[in-house]
């Protein structure tokens, strides 16, 4: 299997991804992962990462469809893209990758969610600024009401989640990825599954689609 997801931040495709590896035996790219990872590293491409991320810059298509090659290339499994593309060009130049290496997508998924869920899910979400580990204040809240679990350190609110950034936010994913969900429906092999439901219930829906799918191949 090989599978990309889309969707705003907040729909649940980093947790979605992880769940969909576990079930079907999958690798899991996320392209945040794959950027921190490369940075760190002292490989040539991760020297042109860390250039373009130290300078608030944006990381260029070719160079993140190069950094996708090389962690698609070696792959002896299938895989779920979490978090790319996420333009136009993007999908195109991944889409002309994938077919040179013979590995093209086989079904992507577009989640949708509840645009005061999504607004919920932001403005309820706390970050440690220690571990970095996220909580929810309802869904995954901590033992402790504003404390780490890990380390103790009080929680704190992302600038990106207050309620006049996350409106910026939704609004700014719904104009930029209007096109690259019309390319990738035009393509089929695409289907939608709201993610508006809490997490074990959107996980049931996501991989019953995913099973119907391949069933019915």
């Amino acid at each position: 299997m090989r599978l990309a997801l889309l969707g705003p931040p907040g729909s649940g495709k980093g947790t979605q991804a992880q769940r969909i590896c576990e079930a079907f035996n999958l690798v899991h790219l996320a392209s945040g992962d794959i950027l921190r990872a490369e940075k760190n590293s002292a490989s040539p491409l991760g020297l042109q990462v860390r250039d373009f991320i130290d300078n608030g810059l944006l990381v260029p298509d070719d160079l993140m469809v190069e950094l996708m090659r090389q962690k698609i290339i070696g792959l002896k499994q299938g895989f779920v893209l979490d978090g790319f593309p996420r333009t136009l060009p993007q999908a195109q130049a991944l889409n002309r990758m994938l077919f040179e290496l013979d590995r093209p997508l086989m079904l992507v998924l577009n989640f949708v969610v509840n645009p005061r869920v999504l607004a919920r899910r932001f403005e309820g979400r706390r970050v440690c600024p220690v571990c970095l580990s996220v909580y929810h204040i309802d869904s995954l809240p901590p033992a402790r009401p504003g404390i780490c679990d890990n380390d103790g350190a009080a929680l704190i609110i992302r600038e990106d989640d207050k309620p006049e950034v996350v409106q910026k936010r939704i609004a700014t994913y719904q104009e930029t990825m209007a096109p690259l969900i019309a390319y990738f429906a035009q393509l089929g092999n695409f289907k939608t599954v709201d993610t508006s439901a809490e997490i074990d219930e959107v996980t049931k829906l996501v991989l019953d689609k995913i099973r119907r799918h391949f069933e019915d191949e």
